[in-house]
């Protein structure tokens, strides 16, 4: 019975929202079926909802009575937890020091890209220029 009457108040909360919110830009009559709406679609919901919490706090409960059969003494008392085999490479990464080389490089080397440079001949680019401008 109580959850019918939480049903019922929040379909009613529903109706209310709804009609108000709907009254000043609608007609009467839209305003209130548009309000039965919502008072059907609140009510629906709170009933679902209470029908979903009503079924995880029984299974809950029932999942404790099973618990408290046992001894107190070994609840929370087993705790398994367990890291992967750490792998020899990733050891062997973070104690590698940095290489020294053998005198054969001087620090630093700046990259030296080749240069692009065309090889043809002025006048041809020239003659080249002068006939994109023309079109």
């Amino acid at each position: 019975m109580g959850k019918i009457i939480i049903s019922l108040l929040s379909g009613l909360i529903g109706f209310l929202f709804t009609f108000l919110s709907n009254y000043g830009h609608n007609l009467l009559g839209t305003s209130l079926i548009r309000g039965i709406y919502g008072f059907i679609l609140w009510f629906v919901l709170a009933f679902f909802l209470r029908w979903v919490l009503g079924f995880i706090v029984k299974q809950s409960v029932s999942g404790r009575d099973n618990e408290f059969t046992d001894t107190d003494e070994a609840l929370g008392g087993n705790l398994d937890l367990s890291t992967p085999d750490e792998d020899e490479d990733l050891i062997n990464l973070l104690k590698q020091k940095p290489e020294e080389d053998n005198g054969g490089s001087e620090g630093f080397t700046p990259l030296q890209p080749p240069k692009l440079v065309s090889m043809k001949d002025p006048e041809e680019l020239a003659k080249a220029v002068r006939h994109l401008k023309e079109e």
